[in-house]
């Protein structure tokens, strides 16, 4: 069963994504987004790795029609890097280390900046996703 999660700032407590889906085995973090339409409002991925470090968290965009946030995170919570994502690109990293890559709609990009923390609240699962 998927788990999900919301992002939140620890600064403010606002949730800046309300349903992130949680990807820590390994066919999920390779499929990613490849292959979908597009992100519903308010969907992301939340892709964790077993360690942090820049090239485990390294994203490309092959398969993958439309742009996207990527938010790189590090296990403090804190972001340290983000970048908008563009279609069959084929290489994207953190500029430091990062244990989680959240991709999310390019909107997200505003509401978020580098050095910002976040939290993770584990969310009940909902009908119809």
């Amino acid at each position: 069963m998927d788990r999900y999660v919301a992002v939140r700032l620890r600064r403010t407590g606002a949730v800046i994504v309300a349903d992130a889906r949680r990807c820590e085995s390994f066919l999920c973090r390779l499929r990613g987004l490849m292959f979908r339409r597009g992100l519903r409002p308010g969907e992301a991925l939340l892709l964790r790795e077993a360690v942090a470090g820049r090239l485990a968290t390294s994203i490309h965009m092959f398969f993958v029609p439309f742009p996207i946030a990527a938010v790189w995170i590090d296990d403090a919570g804190r972001v340290v890097d983000k970048v908008l994502a563009l279609p069959w690109r084929p290489y994207y990293a953190p500029r430091a280390p990062a244990r989680y890559t959240l991709e999310a709609a390019p909107d997200l990009l505003e509401r978020i900046s580098v050095g910002d923390e976040v939290d993770f609240v584990d969310v009940p699962p909902a009908a119809g996703r």
